[in-house]
């Protein structure tokens, strides 16, 4: 492994968070809060760290396939652990893992909290809660392969680690124009939302914390009741739209800007999405019915909490642990599904489930016609024996993680619900779970113990774990 070359680059990485963390200044004066030092303070404690590896360090940036996966997992950690910081300086959260947890669940997009109370947490820290949801979405490395132009030298390597789903797609011969078009689809995304959402009543401040929590499927609200506090239809509606199209392969909102609007529905994994979405709409909307007093306010809540689950944004607008059984196995089962590849969302992506299907029907064709001949394919396209392995592989590390991550949780005193659904909403980066981590509570009652693990599952579940754990195997830096 070039030592050099990666500590060299996550000087540039921390350089750049030392600049993001001067962004909530402007809230913090306007709102006369009291944590303008604390930004400060962490700005230059970053720009000094990121300095002293980017200065220091004199070493060419040529990076291979074993440098990307290093500079992307231990470049994940550095954020979270100096994210953290503002967390701490301003009083906000008096512990250091406590801050780490809400870094961590920040820039994975997991939106759980350890804060049980936003109303008096300043408007300065809540902004910076909801940035490194917006930073961490589409990406720390894809959005600085869009502006640091050096790191185009072994930029794909960087991009393929960090992009999830099992193939990542790339839209330009050039890896750095892929990344901006990105980011560019991106910002506009959120732009378009901030708009819509301070037409309907909210201010500015809030507008933006929301639409940067919902194109990074992260969920992080400046209210306690999340989204619920704006018992407005017209809002729900455009959350809910916009984390249908956070939730959906940013690559084909890209072909839709330039007038290939059939791109959707030619997607395999698009119809595969929307269908799942519709079946598990109409069953918790007919289970709800006795629930609700009208038809209207069962649909808006319905419809918002499977898409709010399905993409893993995390918000609320109703207590789903009230609802039928049936209903909430349904919410379960969403949890792992998780977004489309390609998407900010989380989970185990819908093209994985996809192609586990198309395969599983595959085996027992075969078993049936033992000599025939069936082409495992999705979007017209024959699916390398090589990508279906590694699907394979994830599936079994996923819910071979879910089951001892449920088993430890529970060694630690939690409840059967809450030890297995805490691991599957870190894993999937959703947020709110079951239990006593369901859509009312938060992470406060967690043993420290178990935040440590629980931040440790939001990054493999950001990272898609393989990207993690192949650095813990002696056989990867074997030349």
């Amino acid at each position: 492994m070039n030592t050099r070359a990666t500590f060299k680059t996550l000087g540039a990485l921390l350089l750049f968070l030392g600049v993001m963390l001067l962004t909530p200044i402007p809230f913090s004066l306007y709102y006369r809060d009291s944590a303008v030092m604390a930004f400060v303070i962490s700005s230059v404690i970053s720009l000094i760290a990121g300095a002293s590896l980017f200065w220091g360090i004199r070493a060419p940036i040529r990076l291979s396939y074993r440098e990307g996966f290093g500079i992307v997992t231990l470049g994940w950690l550095a954020f979270a652990v100096f994210g953290a910081l503002p967390f701490l300086f301003s009083g906000t959260l008096g512990n250091p893992i406590d801050a780490y947890f809400e870094s961590m669940s920040g820039f994975s997009t997991t939106g759980a909290t350890v804060i049980a109370n936003l109303d008096v947490v300043p408007e300065s820290v809540l902004f910076w809660r909801a940035t490194t949801h917006w930073i961490g979405g589409m990406g720390i490395i894809v959005l600085t392969l869009a502006i640091l132009p050096f790191l185009g030298v072994g930029g794909m390597q960087l991009f393929q680690a960090e992009v999830p789903g099992p193939t990542a797609d790339r839209l330009y011969p050039r890896i750095q124009d892929t990344a901006k078009v990105l980011w560019g689809v991106y910002f506009l995304l959120t732009l378009a939302e901030t708009i819509l959402l301070m037409v309907g009543g909210m201010s500015f401040y809030e507008s933006v914390c929301h639409s940067f929590a919902t194109l990074a499927t992260g969920g992080f609200s400046t209210r306690n009741e999340s989204i619920g506090a704006w018992n407005s239809p017209y809002i729900h509606l455009v959350v809910t739209t916009f984390m249908l199209f956070a939730g959906v392969n940013f690559s084909l909102h890209f072909y839709a800007l330039r007038g290939r609007v059939g791109s959707y529905w030619k997607s395999h994994e698009f119809r595969f999405f929307v269908t799942v979405l519709l079946v598990a709409f109409i069953i918790i909307f007919i289970g709800n019915l006795a629930r609700y007093d009208g038809v209207g306010n069962n649909a808006v809540d319905t419809i918002f909490q499977v898409l709010a689950i399905t993409t893993t944004t995390g918000f609320t607008t109703a207590d789903y642990e009230l609802w039928p059984v049936l209903s909430q196995y349904i919410l379960l089962f969403l949890m792992f599904l998780g977004g489309c590849a390609g998407s900010t969302g989380g989970g185990m992506k819908v093209v994985r489930i996809l192609l586990i299907v198309k395969h599983a029907y595959h085996q027992l064709f075969h078993h049936i016609h033992p000599r025939g001949v069936r082409i495992l394919k999705v979007d017209r396209k024959a699916v390398p024996d090589e990508v279906m392995q590694s699907i394979l592989g994830f599936f079994a590390l996923y819910m071979g993680l879910f089951v001892v991550g449920s088993f430890v949780m529970s060694l630690l005193g939690l409840d059967f619900v809450t030890a297995g659904a805490s691991v599957v909403a870190c894993l999937s980066n959703i947020g709110p779970g079951f239990g006593d981590v369901g859509p009312t509570d938060h992470y406060v009652r967690i043993p420290m113990v178990g935040k440590l693990i629980l931040t440790w599952f939001m990054l493999l579940g950001r990272l898609e774990i393989f990207t993690v754990f192949v650095l813990f195997f002696p056989s990867f830096w074997r030349k």
